[in-house]
């Protein structure tokens, strides 16, 4: 069986994976707010965790993994964009428009994952369905002196877990005196934290034995994972901007509330999204969702090669350049797909060795489709894509519309490979001899029969454009 190793954040190393029951490997991600339009940055974690999943689902069998993703449909920027849709002249009830909005949000951003080629999760719980599991764990970590009630509040006492701040690496001293935390009077530690809060009386809230209210962020996701998962499973991920505090926080009252087990064995993250080489935001005008790429036309194919370009513990950095690059790559797999295979019998679990090992190596995509690469190559000088389309299945970047659709007027990819290897030999010579008047001959043929020449210190790729005439490649082969 395939060795997985992981980078795990708690331990901050590399790590062979074993998961606690080869028969049911189990995966918590952290899923988004649901009132707005999912951004490239929450769909990174969505594509990160895929990797993860298809690899899980590849190692020890699709039917002996569990991935839960989460919707955190009950939350203070809910019912903020809920109150300006009011403002603007929604005459329903708060509560009403928050059912719709939530409602609708879900559905768009399963269809934009869908289309970045994500497999939806085991379970894709909301956490409005898990307020008496929520409750329960409330209730027992009051009794086990680790959380208290105040003013219609439940708060986590910090103080009561030793090992808080084990994930981040900081002492809480340390998170005091650098970290923005709720001044309030009734905590009695500034860093404890809301494990329940009232609720207006318009607002989403539920009845409990500290009033109507509604359940804080962190405790959503214990609940739901130990619901789920049970108190002890294999990986917990997310973006490395919930390591602190939110995923702090779960470990804590997760561990506290079961005390002999270890809640999640490990944790990955994945670093954030830059476009053009600067954060995105607003303010900068380089914001976008996930909806603006696909509508100016991108595939979402292109979109997560992008992704995978970068591993997941980089920060990713999206240009128009990269885009560019992966439509153009991806454009001529999916032709020799097209051409030298039924893209609709791939089979994703008969993958390339060389795909599967980089994925191993604590999901280097960048490797993978380094591989991927080679994969490429090789289907075109045999005349033969079966393979290729397996592996472009596994990584989630077939295009069954495309590559089912043959494209006759481009050559064979055979004949484009072999020519392509003609040149890299002419310019191997070339650079032997420093003679290049061969190579600059073959070049300029190659571009009269409509044939983009680009060669790098990685190869030769020949391109066919808009005017390509194989007719005028006559006598080179």
């Amino acid at each position: 069986m395939t060795q997985i190793t992981l980078h795990n954040t708690r331990t901050r190393r590399k790590e062979a994976f074993a998961p606690i029951d080869p028969e049911n490997v189990r995966m918590y991600v952290c899923g988004p707010t649901v009132y707005d339009r999912a951004h490239l940055g929450n769909a990174r974690p969505v594509v990160v965790f895929d990797v993860l999943y298809r690899l899980l689902r590849h190692v020890y069998g699709e039917d002996h993994v569990t991935y839960v993703r989460n919707f955190t449909d009950v939350d203070d920027k809910i019912n903020a964009r809920a109150r300006a849709m009011q403002e603007a002249g929604d005459t329903r009830e708060l509560n009403a428009i928050i059912r719709s909005l939530t409602d609708e949000t879900i559905e768009w951003y399963h269809a934009d994952m869908d289309a970045l080629g994500a497999l939806r999760p085991d379970h894709a719980p909301r956490a409005t369905e898990y307020i008496v599991q929520m409750v329960a764990m409330i209730e027992g970590l009051i009794a086990k002196g680790h959380a208290y009630p105040a003013e219609g509040h439940v708060l986590f006492d910090v103080r009561s877990y030793p090992d808080y701040g084990s994930l981040s690496g900081r002492s809480v001293d340390d998170m005091i005196a650098g970290a923005r935390v709720e001044v309030a009077p009734y905590k009695r530690d500034p860093m404890d934290f809301v494990l329940w809060k009232p609720s207006a009386s318009d607002e989403p809230g539920w009845n409990s034995p500290w009033g109507r209210g509604r359940p804080g962020w962190h405790i959503e996701c214990s609940a739901m994972a130990d619901e789920l998962l049970g108190a002890s499973f294999d990986i917990h991920g997310g973006g490395i901007d919930l390591q602190f505090p939110h995923h702090e926080n779960e470990i804590a009252q997760s561990c506290c509330a079961h005390p002999d087990a270890g809640f999640a064995n490990f944790w990955l993250h994945n670093e954030m999204v830059q476009v053009e080489g600067k954060k995105m935001s607003k303010s900068l005008g380089n914001f976008f969702t996930v909806r603006d790429l696909l509508d100016q036309g991108w595939p979402g194919e292109v979109i997560r090669f992008v992704m995978l370009s970068t591993h997941y513990r980089k920060p990713m950095d999206w240009t128009e350049e990269k885009a560019d690059a992966a439509d153009l790559k991806l454009s001529e797999m999916w032709r020799t797909v097209s051409n030298f295979a039924d893209a609709t019998r791939a089979d994703p679990t008969k993958v390339s060795s060389s795909i599967v090992a980089a994925l191993a190596d604590d999901l280097n995509t960048h490797a993978a489709l380094a591989a991927l690469h080679q994969v490429h190559a090789e289907a075109r000088k045999s005349g033969d894509a079966a393979q290729l389309a397996n592996d472009l299945a596994l990584l989630g970047l077939l295009n069954a519309d495309f590559s089912t659709t043959p494209r006759p007027m481009f050559a064979s990819d055979k004949l484009l490979f072999d020519l392509a290897d003609r040149l890299s030999n002419v310019r191997s010579e070339a650079v032997r001899t420093k003679n290049f008047e061969a190579l600059d001959l073959l070049k300029k043929q190659f571009q009269k029969a409509g044939l983009e020449v680009r060669m790098s210190k990685t190869g030769v790729d020949l391109l066919p454009g808009p005017d390509f005439d194989p007719s005028k490649l006559e006598g080179l082969e």
